[in-house]
């Protein structure tokens, strides 16, 4: 099974970290400029800030490492190489690096996305670690960097099955990195409703709703895309 990525687009978020920079800064400035000046408090994103570049620090780290180690070791158990071919444990030959792969993979993602952050709202422990994201009053995309530090540490465990069924590390580690970036730019209130679209997509006022707190909303609409 050859390799065919680049090392370096294993982790779009390599790519992503200084566009989201740039969009926090272009968001901020129009909000400033157009009368929104509620959207974003100076404290509010210093704090917000100061947690994604903590994220920022520990990922590299302890995600992408620990992941990368953990998928790999997954893959290689439930995988193992039969006459040269990468068979899986359960009978079927493991996947590859074609573009459907890829589409499977990152709808097995968005599956797993859903428990993740669902578990994320009901377990307790979880929630310690989850409630930091919304523990701001404001939304907005400087609101989607404000996430958990202890939340890196257990992220993996739950998307381990995808390497156990013959997703490549790699793919499983993109497919990450490209949820992350949706997660991203749903925080912003300047995208209106998408009409039909909002049937299938989680779009950004579905995830406004997640974010509120009415009664009514808490603990709703965990999907990823």
């Amino acid at each position: 099974m050859k390799k065919i990525l680049p090392n370096g687009f294993y982790q779009p978020l390599v790519y992503g970290v200084p566009c989201f920079i740039a969009f926090i800064l272009l968001e901020l400035t129009y909000s400033k400029t157009h009368g929104d000046d509620h959207l974003y408090e100076w404290k509010d994103l210093f704090a917000s800030g100061a947690m994604g570049v903590g994220s920022a620090i520990i990922g590299p780290l302890f995600k992408v490492v620990f992941a990368i180690v953990l998928f790999t070791a997954t893959f290689e158990f439930f995988n193992p190489e039969v006459d040269g071919v990468r068979t899986n444990l359960f009978g079927h030959k493991s996947f590859g690096y074609a573009w459907w792969v890829f589409l499977l993979c990152q709808l097995a993602d968005d599956f797993t996305y859903y428990w993740f952050h669902r578990a994320n709202h009901e377990i307790r422990v979880l929630w310690a670690a989850h409630i930091v994201h919304h523990s701001s009053d404001n939304f907005n995309l400087g609101t989607a960097v404000r996430n958990g530090w202890f939340t890196i540490l257990y992220k993996p465990l739950f998307y381990m099955w995808l390497p156990a069924v013959g997703f490549p590390p790699e793919v499983v580690m993109v497919c990450l990195g490209i949820e992350a970036l949706w997660q991203f730019q749903l925080h912003s209130v300047y995208v209106p409703k998408m009409g039909i679209i909002e049937k299938v997509f989680n779009t950004h006022t579905m995830h406004q709703v997640h974010h509120a707190q009415n009664v009514e909303y808490l603990d709703k609409n965990h999907g990823g895309f």
